[in-house]
This record gives C-alpha cells, structure tokens and sequence, in this order.
C-alpha cells in the first residue's frame, strides 16, 4: 500500500483528495447500516486511520455524531463510557483508532479502550483495519477491535485474510477506487468480485439446441444421503447446461426420481452408461453409505485418471482419489471443506484453516495439479502455483447441510457446456461467487432461508453479455 501511495504523489495527486474520497466511501457504508436519526461515534486516531474517519463527517447526513478524537487512550474510555451510557445508546462506531501502521503491541490502556469498545456490542464498522491487528501478519497486537463489517482501502491487506484475524475482521468489503493511481504491484492471492464477471459469457446463440451446451453426468445418492444427490442435480440445472443425467444406486433409484423433472435419472449399473453426449462428470454428492455398488468405485477412480471430459471430485469421493497426474491436460476439480481438506493431507482441521493458501497448493499438488476449491469463509480457488483467489461473497447462514452439494452442481452443470471450459479456472471462480452472492441477497430479505430458497435465486445475476429480448 505504501508503494502504491508513493506511486501517486509523484504523478501530483495529494493525500488530501483521497483523504475525502475514503471519508465518503466510509460514509455511504456507514448510512447503509443505519437509519434516519441514529447515533454514531466515530473513533478517529492520531494517523491518517483517523483522518479517514473524521472525513465521514460531512456526508454522514441525517445521523447523530458524536467525534473522539483519541489522542489519549484513558480520557477517551471515560468520554466513550459516558457517551455510549447516555440517553441515546449509539447504533453503530466508525473505528479509525489504528491503521496499517501498527507493528508493536498496544500499550495497556489502549488495550482497556478497545475491550471496553467489544464489551459494547455496538456494531463497529472498521475503516481499512481492524484496530490492534497487525496488517501483513494478522496478529493481534494485545487487543483488537471485533467488528461487523471492515472496509479495507485499495485492496485486501494479507493480515486480515489470516485465520487468526477472521473473527475481528468481520465481513471483510473493499473499497478499490479511493483515487489511487494503477497500481504498480502484483501478488498471487487475488480478490474475485463481481467485477471479474462483466464479460464472462457469450449470449446464447439463436440457433442453438440444447446439444449445443453440454450434458453433465452426475454420479451421487445412496442410502441415508439421496438427498445431497437430488440438491446437486437441481443445482446442475441452475447453470442451464442442455442436458442433466443422474446416475444412482438402485435401492435410492425411487426416492430421488420422484424429486426430479428436468434431470434424467438412471439407476448406476456401469460408467460405460455414459451418453456420448456427456461433456463433464460430477461425482460424490450423497456417496456417503457404507455399501455403494461393487464396480461404482473403481470406474469413478478410471474416470478420475483417463476421461478427456472436466471431472469433478465432491464429498465422500475425496477420499477414494488417487495421488499423481494421470489426466495429461484434462479439467479436474475437488471440492473439499476444511475437513476433507485436512483428511486428505493428514493433517488436523486447524492446519488447514491456519494456512489455506498453503492446503490449496498441497492438495493442488497431491492430486495432479488439479484446480482446488477449498470451501468455507472467503471460499478459495486455485492451483499448485499461480494466483489464489479468495472469495469476496457468502455469508454464514451457508452454513446448511446441502449448500456444498449444490454448489459442486452448479459449477459442473457450468463446466459441462463447452463455452465456459477454456477458462476453467475463471468458471468455477463464478461459481463461487454467484452461490455466494445469492446467499448474501437472500439474506437481506430474511434470515431464515433455507437450500431450496437458495435454489431458487441461483444463477439470476445478471451479466453484461446476457440480452434483454
């Protein structure tokens, strides 16, 4: 950050400007988590994190302010105190205490303000950082500020991608354009937005059919778990490929063809059952039984190692992969949650979630260099080398049985049609996004949907290419 804001004084443009263009970012933040006639404290520090967060003041119309400016961290726990146990209980603090800049740990008073701050549970909206996190390691420097949503300036700061640092940074949105010029550095961790997606597709072509996108062949259900297999078949569907084909064991044949119109559903007998329309393979959801049919593994493993086709590994089916490049240059993709993750590299769940950039590129690695989508908060995709992005959509109320499986559906039934496939890595980044979005405008109408309202919103963003006929 600091060479990029070097990079724009030399050209002449001043501090000061961007100073007011972050003040009105945070601001128009600020009024969207609150309402006509409430009360905001602003906590604005001695540095430019505390410039950034007086410079809210004039658009923060409407509201009542109340401005600390923190020079001494025990006169400000007294006049916060007071102020928070007024007559008017604040609904929201701006935190501008600490910036980018903090590198040692806080001295003990302000330790005591920033706890008195959490003892609150005032909503916090963070201005770049967290304070009391260190931005490059994500450490926390004695005490950190717990907010609900932080609003990083320019970009992602690494600190705040780190495991330790997740529950104090929140929701974690950027505000890219607050007047820097192009900037001059590049990095391998990467942060999708919706941005990203402006030119994904070409409009579908007039005279098409349904042979022109794709046919997804998906291999799930079994005993106890059919249903993962009917969620990842409706999500498949959601992407719209031409043709959808469920291959299931025969004793859950009935449960899960009564639950489904569009899908075309088949009792598994062998993968040479395969239409030689099929242009991608899904395997996994809702193979979870003990007894699955005797060959069923073994032609999953062969498809793994030798199909031309994209093949998509989900769910229980993580654990029967081979190790090894096998596929040349074919498309292959898993899935796992933090869980898998860790069984699969033998490993516990708290050395993935402490180095998620490290597991994808392990698990990358391991299993032939094949794209990894890591599951979970900030979901990644990625490869062995090469960028690591992190998802910039999704919200906790994910957090359902289904979710997943509906989103290995999803970005198969994407990767089935064959306009999506030469940027695979860039599809399945979509698909994350998309579930994600979806569940995040979900939840600004209510708190209680479930998988089946997900189902029905996913895939209605709106893209650049689509057409309005």
């Amino acid at each position: 950050m600091r060479e990029w804001e070097e990079a724009t004084w030399s050209t002449g443009q001043t501090a000061r400007k961007v100073i007011q263009r972050v003040g009105s970012m945070v601001a128009e933040r600020a009024l969207r988590l609150t309402r006509e006639g409430d009360t905001i404290i602003i906590l604005a520090g001695k540095g430019h994190n505390g410039d950034d967060a007086r410079a809210t003041l004039p658009y923060l119309i409407n509201r009542e302010i109340i401005l600390l400016n923190a020079i001494e961290p025990c006169d400000t726990l007294e006049r916060f105190s007071s102020d928070c146990n007024g007559p008017c209980r604040p609904q929201l603090i701006i935190d501008g205490l600490f910036g980018i800049g903090l590198n040692r740990d806080l001295h003990e008073d302000w330790q005591r303000l920033i706890e008195a701050i959490n003892a609150t549970n005032i909503p916090i909206l963070a201005v770049d950082v967290p304070s009391g996190i260190d931005s490059d390691s994500g450490a926390i420097r004695g005490a950190a500020v717990r907010a609900l949503l932080t609003l990083t300036l320019g970009a992602p700061k690494r600190g705040l991608l780190a495991a330790g640092a997740i529950p104090y940074v929140g929701r974690l949105e950027v505000a890219p354009d607050i007047g820097l010029n192009s900037c001059p550095c590049l990095s391998d961790w990467q942060w999708t937005t919706a941005e990203d997606f402006a030119v994904f597709a070409s409009p579908r072509a007039v005279a098409s059919h349904k042979g022109t996108y794709g046919h997804v062949a998906i291999v799930g259900g079994s005993c106890g778990y059919h249903g993962a297999a009917v969620l990842a078949s409706r999500g498949a569907l959601r992407a719209q490929p031409g043709l959808v084909s469920l291959f299931t064991p025969e004793n859950v044949y009935g449960p899960i063809a009564s639950q489904l119109q569009s899908a075309m559903v088949h009792p598994w007998e062998s993968a040479k059952m395969f239409p030689k329309s099929t242009s991608a393979i899904l395997f996994g959801p809702g193979l979870a039984a003990p007894t699955l049919p005797e060959n069923m593994r073994a032609e999953l493993i062969d498809l793994w190692r030798t199909s031309p086709l994209p093949v998509i590994a989900d769910a229980s089916a993580l654990d029967w992969l081979p190790s090894g490049n096998g596929f040349n240059a074919a498309i292959r993709v898993i899935t796992p949650h933090p869980g898998e993750a860790a069984r699969l590299l033998s490993v516990s769940n708290e050395a993935i979630q402490s180095d998620r950039v490290n597991a994808v590129r392990k698990l990358s690695e391991r299993y032939g260099n094949c794209l990894v989508v890591l599951k979970g908060h900030q979901t990644l995709v990625g490869r062995s080398d090469g960028e690591v992005f992190f998802n910039s959509s999704g919200n906790p109320f994910l957090a359902q049985g289904g979710s997943g499986d509906v989103l290995s559906g999803f970005l198969s039934g994407l990767l089935a049609q064959p306009r999506w496939q030469p940027d695979a890595a860039l599809t399945i980044r979509y698909a994350v996004w998309e579930h994600g979005d979806c569940a995040d405008r979900l939840y600004r109408d209510k708190s209680n949907w479930t998988i089946d309202d997900l189902l029905s919103v996913l895939g209605q963003v709106t893209l650049s290419s689509r057409v309005n006929l």
